[in-house]
């Protein structure tokens, strides 16, 4: 870790640790962070080793945190104050190494002081149970009390590029809630978002063994991360395949994994396709489709498609992408170049095979315009498989019966948005749909940072995130009985 300069520090040491910490930079090796829309480097980070991951786990290891629960709030409440004190700092950061527009990382700032706070508010609730024991004919006057404690080892943390702070905080934040000790390691794709949130957490009181962050080729370090043996609990959000080779690496290890979806919007008959369809434009472009519960597909009654249809185009070609930094824009790039060229030729093939593109398909290195498909079929690619961009598919059905085979019919089991005013069909999709969440006039991916979310089938293993949850899943519960009149 890079030393911090105080204000206190004298002029002889301040330039003491400079020349120190620039001799052990030039020995380190590197990792450069690129903006993807400019093509310039935005900063550089270490390249972490094997051994460095093993040093890590031994200081987390070592070291056992005593905060009562005032001072874990408390650290937490003055990270989400000096967060929101830095908005624009922040949000211009994520904006440059990810490519994600301003509207957008000013909302993920904003999401992240959420965080921070609900992970503050956990902190000093109570989380035990009592039981009365007398309650059968065998039962006794005794009672049960449960205690959650933190691991005895180490968490394993694991993020994505997609929401380079807000990730990382919902894996953070439990961990300080409940006196564990992590180890994280952010995307190398965007991993500065990670450290400004780290160094804000240390400026608040955070003891820094309570949180180490490795940056580096996960190809290098990531099994090292999966096995060491100081490792209690893997948290990793990501896509299928890794979660999948994490599963099969952590053997007699706790997993929580949050996978990737294939989220429709479905649209009913009896619904207001104005509202429609702007969940649907909303749904499929914020944060540039980069989100596991976008919008994927776009499932409407056939009856009232071609209007349905009309209005996404029309709004889809009146959302403004280009320049991230500037304001006026809806929408930046995507990760990198080579994303957007694997969404045109998911777009091209599926054209190919008898799909019609209504707008979009264009591209300019990592920028790719909003895309518009129709009469798409459920076993081409682009609606068959995660597209994780900028594209709306719109595939149209006869009744709610094929709406749910639909919508059910492939890998995943995220999450599912439902246009419609009538509760018999809500009721429906409610029971029936194979998914974690069903929002009814809403898009796939609303939650507020508090309530549960993960998904089944390749989605995930049903154990849920969110700051409550993941709180749960941090902790080892234990009980103990006395005597009670």
């Amino acid at each position: 870790m890079n030393a911090r300069i105080t204000p206190r520090d004298s002029d002889a040491f301040r330039e003491e640790k400079l020349r120190i910490g620039g001799e052990r930079l030039a020995r380190e090796r590197t990792l450069d962070v690129v903006n993807p829309y400019t093509r310039e480097r935005v900063g550089t980070v270490p390249l972490a080793s094997v051994e460095d991951v093993r040093r890590a786990y031994a200081i987390a290891q070592g070291y056992r945190a005593q905060l009562t629960r005032y001072e874990r709030a408390a650290i937490l409440q003055r990270a989400a104050a000096l967060l929101r004190e830095r908005t624009e700092e922040g949000s211009d950061l994520i904006t440059r190494e990810s490519g994600l527009c301003k509207k957008d990382s000013l909302y993920e700032i904003g999401r992240v002081a959420d965080v921070l706070v609900f992970g503050a508010n956990e902190a000093l609730r109570d989380d035990g149970q009592v039981f009365s024991c007398d309650l059968t004919p065998h039962g006794k006057k005794r009672k049960v009390i449960t205690l959650r404690e933190p691991l005895q080892g180490v968490i394993t943390a694991i993020t994505p590029f997609n929401h380079p702070m807000n990730q990382v905080a919902h894996k953070i934040v439990p961990a300080v809630a409940t006196n564990n000790r992590m180890v994280l390691k952010p995307s190398e794709k965007e991993p500065l978002s990670a450290h400004f949130l780290a160094d804000i957490l240390y400026e608040a009181g955070l003891p820094p063994e309570m949180l180490q962050v490795l940056t580096g080729d996960p190809r290098e370090i990531a099994d090292e991360m999966l096995t060491h043996p100081h490792v209690d609990l893997i948290t990793f959000t990501g896509g299928v395949a890794i979660g999948k080779y994490i599963a099969s690496k952590a053997g007699y290890r706790r997993i929580v994994l949050e996978l990737g979806g294939n989220d429709p919007l479905i649209v009913m008959e009896d619904a207001d396709l104005d509202k429609a369809s702007d969940l649907a434009v909303q749904g499929s472009y914020k944060n540039s489709g980069q989100r596991c519960t976008a919008v994927k597909r776009m499932l409407v009654q056939e009856s009232v498609a071609a209007r349905f249809t009309e209005l996404v185009v029309e709004k889809t070609r009146a959302w403004k992408h280009g320049d991230p930094m500037n304001l006026g824009n809806d929408m930046g790039t995507v990760i990198d170049e080579r994303a957007a060229r694997h969404f045109e030729a998911l777009v091209n093939e599926a054209v190919a095979q008898g799909a019609r593109l209504l707008s979009g398909n264009q591209r300019d290195g990592a920028l790719y315009a909003p895309t518009v498909l129709d009469r798409v079929r459920p076993e081409m690619t682009v609606v068959r498989e995660e597209t994780f961009g900028p594209v709306s598919p719109i595939l149209t059905f006869r009744d709610i019966d094929e709406a749910i085979r639909l919508s059910n019919g492939t890998a995943y089991g995220l999450s599912s948005g439902v246009c419609t005013n009538r509760m018999d069909y809500a009721t429906r999709f409610a029971q029936e749909l194979a998914v974690g969440t069903v929002n009814v006039w809403e898009v796939p991916g609303y939650r507020i940072e508090l309530t549960p979310f993960g998904g089944i089938k390749d989605s995930g293993l049903g154990y849920k995130e969110g700051v409550q949850e993941a709180i749960k899943s941090f902790c080892n519960t234990k009980t103990f009985t006395m005597p009670w009149l």
